[in-house]
């Protein structure tokens, strides 16, 4: 237990260490912040730190495998009904105890943030039950995802505008540290029992589904709420001017978020426990394991919201504002290019996706080449951002391409790298998103004199489309390289089968007339045959394909063994 938490917490300070060192330099350069922002933001980092350490411990312990015992127990249930409504009870649930959606909901003006969190946790649990059934009848993603998205689109242009970015960001913040874990692992219990050639395929694609929800809901809403433009939705610091007074900041409002994650997760924990009780039936040693889980993923993510919520969005606020009052104010678009490309890797479900997919892909898809095009892409999508807070720029100019390209991509790339990216999309606007970014992307906004619902409102949105292409375009340049790979070893299979020719061979597996036996017996020997066919055939290696084949053997047995409640045999034979 101590080394996987110092290898959580080595993972948490690597990927915090880049965005404290800009914002420190920041403060030593062009934006000397107060004692009391200084203060809170450097308190606020070392509670990242321990939260996101606890919190990833916890989400392996217990919010992949109860995601994965549920999703197993729906599809081996067989019961459409079943999987229907514990999908929308689930998914609504996981979504009310999302954090990014309770921070997002406080900063939107007209519509009241009880009614703004229902609406949209109901329409992520409607489209987790599409997500489960996209599952279950294998219907194509590409053409779900374009058929969704276009009507998005469309929608989009009757909406209120200062609705239209708010939807977007929705659709990025609800899928975050504790909705991830969770629809990430029901896919793969799902997909597991499902079997078949698509496994790996199936696997992914629940968040990218799950975001779409939130969007068609804002969007509703926002036909029956008046639009009401937003002021700057961060408070101003007291006046803090010693340490004690720093610490006490944060003990203060620490019950507060404990309060709110405990209220939004026992509903989550209850309906768990009926499951059990009534049909999982786990082993008591199982059960401990969650529960110790649970544990650390409440006071990891209490911990991480308190220096997020306290230490992170006081300085996001102060840096957007004094960084847009600059007569150089255009040094916020590289500004926000060289703080989206490292403060991504802060986000905690990041990691849980990069992990899954190293993990179901066996290492076709490296962890390292995914954080590389999470951090590209994030980096982009700040500065167009920053962009539009400068220039004023309509957020279609950015959404039409951008959706436009990433849904013809769908069609050429191979398909798990289509549902990877969509995933991508909807993990990478998370809490540091809602609590550092989209604040100083308002401080900016206000300072100058932009409307913030309008122009600072829809970072979220962009944080979360640009990696739908990013994602699709390393998938393009992996497929390509794997049909150059593929080619020179047909080559080299040429060039060897001559030399075994010359070298006395009559055919492929046929021995040499020499050995002992009459030509015109031409006996074939097979361990000769399949030997040499197993050398020749290359294809596999490195492979989506055979990754995906030997992944679902394997990940098969260690499911039979990690959950003997299931009569797998009766599954498979039904």
């Amino acid at each position: 237990m101590r080394k996987v938490l110092r290898e959580k917490s080595h993972e948490a300070i690597t990927s915090l260490l880049p965005i404290v060192v800009i914002v420190l330099v920041l403060n030593f350069t062009i934006t000397p912040m107060p004692f009391a922002v200084r203060g809170l933001f450097i308190g606020g980092a070392l509670l990242l730190v321990l939260g996101m350490s606890l919190f990833t411990m916890g989400a392996d312990m217990a919010m992949m495998p109860i995601g994965e015992h549920l999703g197993q127990y729906l599809t081996k249930s067989r019961k459409l009904w079943l999987i229907v409504i514990a999908s929308l009870v689930m998914g609504t649930m996981v979504t009310i105890a999302e954090p990014d959606l309770q921070i997002l909901s406080r900063q939107v003006p007209g519509v009241p943030p009880t009614t703004l969190t229902i609406f949209v946790a109901v329409g992520l649990g409607v489209f987790l039950v599409i997500a489960m059934l996209r599952i279950m009848f294998r219907w194509n993603m590409s053409y779900l995802l374009s058929g969704l998205y276009i009507g998005v689109l469309v929608l989009g242009i009757f909406v209120p505008k200062e609705y239209l970015a708010v939807s977007f960001d929705a659709g990025g913040v609800t899928t975050g540290p504790f909705a991830i874990p969770f629809i990430l692992a029901l896919g793969v219990g799902v997909a597991a029992v499902r079997g078949g050639k698509s496994t790996m395929y199936d696997s992914f694609g629940l968040a990218a589904l799950c975001s779409i929800g939130p969007i068609y809901a804002v969007m509703i809403l926002g036909f029956n709420f008046p639009a009401v433009n937003s002021t700057l939705g961060a408070a101003e610091v007291d006046d803090i001017s010693t340490i004690g007074q720093l610490i006490g900041v944060f003990l203060e409002e620490l019950p507060t978020y404990a309060h709110e994650i405990a209220l939004a997760v026992a509903p989550l924990i209850g309906v768990f426990l009926l499951f059990q009780f009534f049909a999982l039936r786990l082993p008591f040693r199982h059960l401990m394991r969650i529960g110790i889980g649970l544990v650390y993923t409440f006071l990891g993510l209490t911990i991480f919201l308190t220096g997020v919520g306290v230490g992170f969005l006081p300085a996001g606020t102060f840096i957007g504002k004094f960084v847009g009052a600059l007569d150089y104010n255009w040094i916020l678009i590289p500004l926000g290019v060289l703080m989206g490309f490292f403060i991504v890797l802060a986000e905690p479900a990041v990691h849980v996706l990069v992990d899954s997919v190293e993990d179901m892909t066996g290492g076709a898809i490296a962890k390292r080449t995914m954080l590389r095009a999470f951090s590209i892409s994030v980096g982009i999508s700040v500065g167009l951002a920053m962009l539009r807070v400068v220039t004023g720029v309509s957020i279609w100019w950015v959404l039409l391409p951008g959706y436009g390209l990433a849904i013809a991509l769908s069609f050429f790339v191979p398909k798990v790298f289509t549902a990877v990216a969509f995933d991508s999309g909807a993990v990478a606007s998370g809490p540091m998103t809602a609590t550092f970014l989209l604040p100083f992307t308002m401080g900016a906004c206000a300072a100058v004199g932009g409307n913030i619902m309008m122009d600072a409102f829809g970072v979220v949105a962009m944080v979360a489309m640009t990696p739908l292409f990013t994602v699709q375009i390393i998938g393009l340049m992996y497929d390509r390289r794997m049909k150059a790979t593929k080619a020179e070893e047909q080559e080299e299979m040429g060039t060897l089968a001559e030399h075994m020719e010359d070298a006395e061979f009559v055919d492929w597996g046929v021995l040499p007339i020499d050995a002992g036996l009459r030509a015109d017996e031409n006996v074939q020997d097979d361990y000769v045959q399949d030997s040499y066919a197993q050398e020749a055939d290359m294809d596999f290696v490195a492979s989506p394909e055979w990754v995906q084949a030997v992944h679902t053997e394997e990940r098969h047995e260690q499911v039979k063994m990690d959950n003997n409640y299931i009569d797998f045999d009766e599954c498979e034979a039904g």
